[in-house]
């Protein structure tokens, strides 16, 4: 008993010590995020932008200003705001504009942050009106204010807060407020990516998740990913365990090929959803155009997942055409479809 007892206390300590411990090598638990601007593949406007404002603010040992990156989902928003922190040396907070539903866990958080943090709200044009209003001290003067008591008693105190740098992700630009998007030093967009980039993503995360593609394989896993980092990376995943039960273990393009015919993707990335969503413009409403709540109220889907999800990549590769009297899909749609094109459309 005394042996065992020793040992127990023997392996607390290590798990204590700081030291990198075996759970710490578990691939259910690896990260295909890169940690630096140095390692990130794509967006290279971007990145430059980010590389000269960190290097500054470094150089004036301040925080950097306050960031809002805006795109379809995916793209590395999320990623890049993990990059932030590591390039600061900051710590990370992340949270989501729908959690915030009261002032006060804004102000929690605000208040748990040190100096030189990283705050990072996804899709903050979610937030409530007002928390957000809570935000506009935060971000200019680094502080909140606090009123205690109601009516003729009321006061008010303001509580200085350390000098952090908010990174905010929306996906949706347009429903942020004017005051807010106007406190945002930094404002970039993020573009879907091209061909070659995915391709680096894909040979990359293959190398991390110690699985063998080949260049043919990794460039039709590329094409099929929709111009988005997250998807290849799924995608990849789904292609990983079908060589490892179906083939040798090895991913090739034939591999690709038979793993996201199961996984309903075809050679442009289009999915059943997008499937559904074109066959039921051109099936139910003549080719269009229609609004997007008829379309949803068709499919049965909620409409800001059609907006969010479907529609962006559609748009890109000129499948569907957003008008003032709605959406209408486009000739390439038809051949894709391998439907007769309506004449009346075009």
């Amino acid at each position: 008993m005394p042996e065992r007892i020793l040992t127990h206390r023997s392996e607390q300590t290590a798990i204590v010590d700081g030291g990198i411990q075996p759970d710490d090598r578990d691939p259910d638990i690896l990260s295909l995020r890169p940690e630096r601007l140095d390692e990130y593949v794509g967006q290279a406007e971007v990145v430059e932008t980010l590389k000269i404002a960190i290097e500054a603010a470094k150089i004036r040992s301040e925080p950097l200003e306050h960031v809002l990156f805006h795109g379809p989902p995916g793209l590395g928003k999320t990623t890049l705001a993990h990059i932030i922190a590591n390039e600061m040396g900051g710590s990370l907070t992340v949270t989501s504009g729908p959690a915030l539903e009261k002032g006060g866990d804004l102000i929690g958080i605000l208040t748990h942050l040190g100096e030189g943090d990283v705050l990072f709200v996804d899709e903050i044009h979610r937030t409530p009106k007002t928390v957000e209003e809570f935000l506009y001290p935060a971000m200019e003067d680094f502080a909140v204010d606090f009123v205690f008591d109601k009516g003729i008693h009321a006061r008010s105190h303001r509580y200085r807060l350390k000098r952090f740098t908010l990174v905010g992700a929306t996906t949706r630009v347009g429903l942020l407020s004017a005051p807010l998007r106007d406190r945002f030093g930094i404002f970039r967009s993020l573009d879907f990516y091209g061909l070659d980039d995915l391709v680096q993503i894909t040979i990359r995360s293959a190398a991390l998740l110690n699985v063998g593609i080949d260049t043919p394989g990794a460039m039709e896993l590329a094409k099929r990913s929709r111009g988005t980092p997250r998807i290849v990376n799924r995608l990849l995943k789904r292609v990983r365990d079908y060589a490892q039960v179906r083939a040798d273990g090895f991913i090739t393009k034939a591999t690709v090929e038979a793993a996201l015919a199961l996984e309903g993707v075809d050679e442009k990335g289009l999915t059943r959803l997008d499937y559904r969503y074109l066959k039921t413009i051109i099936d139910y409403y003549g080719g269009g155009p229609v609004g997007i709540e008829a379309i949803s109220a068709t499919l049965q889907e909620e409409s800001d997942t059609l907006v969010d999800v479907v529609e962006p990549y559609l748009l890109k590769i000129g499948m569907v055409i957003r008008t003032s009297s709605g959406r209408r899909v486009s000739e390439t749609a038809y051949h894709h479809l391998g439907i007769a094109v309506q004449q009346k459309l075009f």
